[in-house]
């Protein structure tokens, strides 16, 4: 789920009774950073969402602020004031001890209590009125911050509540992007392209070996309750592809039939197809021999070196069995992500354990695509996999499930409701995730039949014996 439907993505920090620090993970180190440092960082990682919110909510007139773009998504005016809700639930009230500022709108704001397709007929704030209760109430969050000592609960502690608040936002900025997306009428939004890329001529695969290595983590301080606690998986040796699969390699899917052809498809997905029609992805058409897509308000050629967006699970699963392979299994990505063969530790990032930094990744919405197949050497894993981090989220095989030993925080409708073979999960994040909201344990998830959100994939496949 790009952005949480829950109300605010959660999670919980530290180790706790009878939970251990797994060998060979890294992450916050006990005794981490300093009350300042913190301070510094949540204050930070705040005032980043804040600006991205505010960008995406001052570049449209109100109408467009107000009116649902599409039956998938939220009005913009409710994400921004839902963005301040949840702020002053978790940071003024529950951290804060504070008063409710305004109560009666609680329910408004609910993302359990309303679906998105009704939230236009709600009584939502107009968006002055949303604009000043989410800044007053980033006034008082920040006061608040003033004077935390980041001890004494898990909320407060390595200070997460801040992070957590951070986090949400930053996915519903991702989520106000998609809508931006799927928004009709001229771009309102630029940013600079990319880096232009030499064309990648590495190895089209990477060998990944057999054996165990550290999943999730139990140390990272604002890792949420679905990447807890880090355990030891064990993988059999597999291939997976070096670069995400490109729109090039797609469109030969495209034309050699691959949405006519229905044994490369789920039965799900294949019936999904037949009833939508669908046949390329969601904002691709065919103008005589030229693919062309829409992005942002504007219409080009598709570029053949990008990777490859706004496809569904089944798409995914069906170019993966077209080509001989399969995608990935949730295991198998994270593991490819995160393992250094040399040293046997799982890192933060491919890159290593550093935050990430403009030449590791596309993140943040920095620019508004993925940068072609191959960026980023310096983003690369320890086997050479590249791009695993930001560009496009990608589709693995797994259903969203629990990891052993997994404990709600701070309640339960932010990822165990959410649990079982509905949901496929995503990992690495997209070109719209901001660095606060990604990192090598991170767990995205959705519909197989999702399209909006900025989905891509890799495939692999098993080692020959």
């Amino acid at each position: 789920m790009t952005a949480p439907e829950t109300g605010t993505r959660t999670g919980r920090t530290g180790t706790t009774a009878g939970e251990t620090r797994t060998a060979g993970e890294t992450g916050a180190a006990s005794g981490g950073p300093d009350s300042a440092a913190l301070r510094e960082r949540a204050l930070a990682s705040l005032t980043t969402a804040r600006d991205r919110t505010t960008l995406l909510t001052t570049c449209i007139d109100e109408p467009d602020l107000t009116a649902q773009h599409s039956p998938l998504m939220s009005p913009l005016v409710w994400d921004l004031a839902h963005i301040g809700n949840q702020e002053e639930l978790w940071l003024l009230r529950a951290v804060g001890g504070r008063e409710a500022m305004r109560p009666e709108i609680d329910t408004l704001y609910d993302a359990f209590e309303h679906s998105r397709a009704e939230r236009p007929s709600l009584p939502l704030l107009p968006p002055a009125e949303a604009r000043r209760y989410a800044a007053e109430v980033r006034g008082r969050a920040l006061d608040l911050l003033e004077a935390a000592d980041f001890e004494g609960t898990r909320l407060t502690e390595a200070g997460f509540a801040f992070g957590m608040v951070a986090q949400h936002e930053q996915q519903h900025d991702e989520t106000m992007l998609i809508t931006h997306q799927l928004r009709k009428g001229p771009r309102v939004l630029t940013a600079p392209d990319p880096e232009p890329a030499p064309l990648f001529t590495g190895p089209a695969e990477v060998l990944v070996p057999g054996g165990p290595f550290t999943m999730g983590t139990s140390t990272e301080p604002w890792a949420l309750d679905n990447e807890r606690p880090a355990h030891v998986r064990e993988v059999e040796p597999f291939w997976i592809d070096t670069t995400p699969v490109t729109n090039a390699a797609y469109q030969a899917f495209i034309e050699d039939g691959g949405y006519d052809t229905e044994r490369w498809w789920a039965p799900a997905g294949w019936a999904h197809v037949r009833q939508h029609s669908l046949t390329a992805p969601l904002f691709w058409r065919r103008d005589g021999d030229q693919w062309l897509r829409r992005r942002f308000g504007v219409t080009e050629a598709v570029p053949p070196d990008e990777p490859v967006l706004h496809v569904c699970w089944y798409e995914a699963d069906a170019y993966a069995r077209w080509a001989g392979r399969r995608l990935p299994t949730e295991a198998e990505w994270e593991k490819a992500a995160r393992f250094d063969p040399v040293t046997g530790r799982s890192t933060r990032y491919p890159w290593g354990d550093a935050d990430p930094e403009p030449e590791h990744a596309n993140l943040g919405q920095r620019h508004l695509r993925p940068a072609p197949a191959g960026s980023y050497p310096g983003g690369q894993s320890p086997l050479g996999v590249r791009q695993l981090i930001g560009d496009v989220w990608e589709w693995t095989a797994s259903d969203f499930l629990p990891y052993p030993g997994f404990r709600v925080f701070p309640y339960k409708e932010y990822s165990e409701v959410f649990f079982g073979p509905e949901y496929k999960v995503l990992r690495g994040g997209s070109f719209a995730v901001d660095p606060v909201a990604c990192r090598g344990t991170f767990r995205n998830w959705d519909y197989p039949i999702r399209r909006q959100i900025f989905s891509g994939f890799r495939t692999a496949r098993s080692e020959a014996v």
